[in-house]
C-alpha cells in the first residue's frame, strides 16, 4: 500500500496553483509526489511539476482554512473577470503568467477528459466556470474591464453551467464569442430586460 504524502508534502499539494495545479516545492518533495502519483512533471522545459486528478482530489478533499493574512496570498494566479478593485499589475511577467496558466490548463484537459480531448472543457472548469472563462478570455489577449479602460466582465449567472459575458460594444462581444467557441464553449447573445444590455450566456461544451 502507497503510504500517504507527509505533512511537507502536503503542504505543497495545498499550496499548489488552483487553476493549473503547478507545485512549487524541493525535488525530493516533487518527486515522491510523482511517485505516488499525485503529480506529474511537464515534459517540454521549465519541466513544471502539476498536480494529477488523484492530486486534485486531494487538494480539493483538505478542509479550507481560516482567511490567511494578505501576504500568503501573493502570488496566487487569478484569471481577471473585469472590474476587480485590485487589479494585477498587466505587462510582459503577466502575459507570460496567463500564458503559463492556459498552457496547464489544457494540459489538465488532456489528461481528465475521458478522450483526452483538449478542445472543450475539463471538470475543473465546470465547477469554476467563471474563472475558466476569464481565462480563455485573458489568454486570448482580450481586455478586461477595469481602471479607466472598458473590456470584458465574466459574471455569474444562476443558470447552471453558464457564466455571463458583457462587453463595451457588440464587436467586442462577438470577438469573446468567437474565442470562447474556439476554447471549446457554447455561447448565445442575448439582451437584459431591464437595461436592454447586450451579452453572452457561455456554457462548457460536452462534445
Amino acid at each position: 500500500m502507497t503510504r500517504p504524502p507527509t505533512a511537507a508534502q502536503r503542504r505543497v499539494i495545498e499550496a499548489a496553483d488552483p487553476v493549473t495545479g503547478r507545485l512549487r516545492g524541493t525535488e525530493t518533495q516533487l518527486a515522491a509526489l510523482v511517485k505516488r502519483g499525485l503529480a506529474f512533471r511537464h515534459p517540454r522545459p521549465p519541466h513544471d511539476h502539476f498536480l494529477t486528478p488523484a492530486g486534485h482530489r486531494m487538494r480539493e478533499a483538505v478542509p479550507e482554512p481560516p482567511a490567511p493574512p494578505a501576504p500568503d496570498d501573493a502570488g496566487v494566479f487569478a484569471a481577471r473577470v473585469g472590474g476587480e478593485e485590485e487589479p494585477p499589475a498587466s505587462g510582459p511577467a503577466r502575459r507570460r503568467e496567463v500564458h503559463s496558466a492556459w498552457q496547464g490548463l489544457l494540459e489538465l484537459r488532456r489528461m481528465t477528459n475521458p478522450d483526452g480531448a483538449v478542445d472543450r472543457p475539463c471538470g475543473w472548469e465546470r465547477t469554476h466556470l467563471v474563472r475558466a472563462a476569464a481565462l480563455a478570455l485573458e489568454a486570448a489577449g482580450h481586455r478586461p474591464a477595469g481602471g479607466d479602460a472598458d473590456g470584458y466582465r465574466v459574471r455569474a449567472t444562476p443558470q447552471p453551467e453558464a457564466v455571463a459575458v458583457y462587453a463595451p460594444d457588440p464587436e467586442t462581444l462577438a470577438a469573446c464569442a468567437a474565442t470562447l467557441e474556439g476554447a471549446g464553449w457554447q455561447t448565445g447573445e442575448y439582451t437584459e430586460p431591464r437595461t436592454r444590455a447586450r451579452y453572452l450566456l457561455a456554457s462548457p461544451r460536452r462534445v
